[in-house]
């Protein structure tokens, strides 16, 4: 049976003033882990499966157009540690080239991750899976089972985009002390490309992105005990290229005065809550961004319109702990 061990216990005070502030900032923001309570997790898998999502499906050939090439380069046998590993899928497909020896996937979606790793072990009912509840964005240890030696960090999904780059650094370079030279990192990574398909991935025509979006208020509902009534806001997303980022906004449809505990605001119609940065990178501005993290990459597998790449890097250096 799967080991879960929850790291993250909510702390309810320490939320509501951190949306506080966010909410009562010049400009208004909230961070984007708020995005994923439990529908809306399920929402991002439904983001996933549109056509007009190109990561999802692009990374999913690149993993399948060079599994071998992956596998030789990573090694077999590893500690698969799969940072925001959501429905566990990802990983899963990999498992018979990586031939993990441990999995252990990492989530601050509790009850979701939760759900996943039973799935998960009845199809793998031989795997050792230790998973675990954690906010991954802030300092965190592994637990003890989780050897040292030869630990894969896998961060698929491009995720590292919702980082600024001085962020992503930081977090990288926290893996690269945590990681050895046996192990390393293999993570995905959305490329820089024609505004238009950005644009359409992040706003799509069936209005689930926008549902993800506005998911957020009904999470704040909750949370802060707040009123936000989701009809008068409308979803938000574009590329912006001076920062090399989508952005996604919630904006005000009118007038409104917002209440919650702790605070209030009135918003003007047109006025906008920033919800989620995903910052776009070049090949070679990325990888500069892992040297300086301290991992020297190996290899860099892309798509052949170069849409999105997956990257093996390893650390420069050995470590000491996390």
């Amino acid at each position: 049976m799967a080991q879960f061990i929850q790291r993250f216990h909510a702390d309810k005070s320490a939320i509501r003033d951190e949306l506080n502030v966010g909410l009562h900032a010049p400009q208004a923001m909230t961070s984007p882990k708020y995005l994923y309570d439990a529908l809306g997790s399920k929402l991002f898998e439904a983001i996933c499966e549109l056509p007009e999502y190109y990561p999802t499906r692009t990374e999913a050939a690149i993993f399948a157009a060079y599994a071998d090439e992956i596998a030789t380069s990573v090694g077999t046998g590893r500690t698969l540690v799969d940072i925001g590993a959501g429905n566990c899928a990802k990983a899963a497909r990999l498992f018979g080239v990586l031939q993990p020896a441990h999995y252990v996937p990492i989530d601050i979606s509790v009850d979701f991750l939760r759900d996943s790793v039973d799935t998960l072990q009845q199809r793998f009912p031989a795997m050792e899976i230790t998973a675990l509840g954690v906010d991954f964005s802030a300092p965190f240890a592994l637990p003890d089972n989780v050897g040292s030696a030869q630990r894969l960090f896998f961060y698929p999904g491009s995720s590292i985009g919702n980082f600024t780059p001085a962020e992503a650094t930081d977090f990288l370079a926290r893996l690269a002390q945590a990681g050895d030279n046996d192990g390393g990192l293999l993570i995905s990574v959305d490329l820089i490309k024609e505004t238009a398909l950005l644009d359409a991935a992040y706003d799509d025509a069936l209005g689930v992105t926008a549902a993800f979006n506005l998911n957020l208020l009904n999470h704040l509902n909750t949370v802060l005990e707040a009123d936000f009534d989701v009809r008068s806001w409308k979803h938000i997303g574009f590329f912006n290229v001076e920062h090399s980022r989508i952005e996604m906004h919630l904006e005000s449809r009118l007038l409104q005065t917002v209440h919650w505990r702790g605070g209030k605001r009135s918003f003007a119609a047109g006025e906008r809550i920033h919800t989620e940065n995903s910052y776009k990178y070049t090949i070679a501005s990325f990888t500069a961004l892992l040297e300086r993290a301290g991992f020297k990459p190996q290899q860099v597998w892309t798509d052949p319109h170069g849409w999105f790449m997956v990257c093996h890097a390893k650390p420069i250096s050995r470590p000491g702990g996390m």
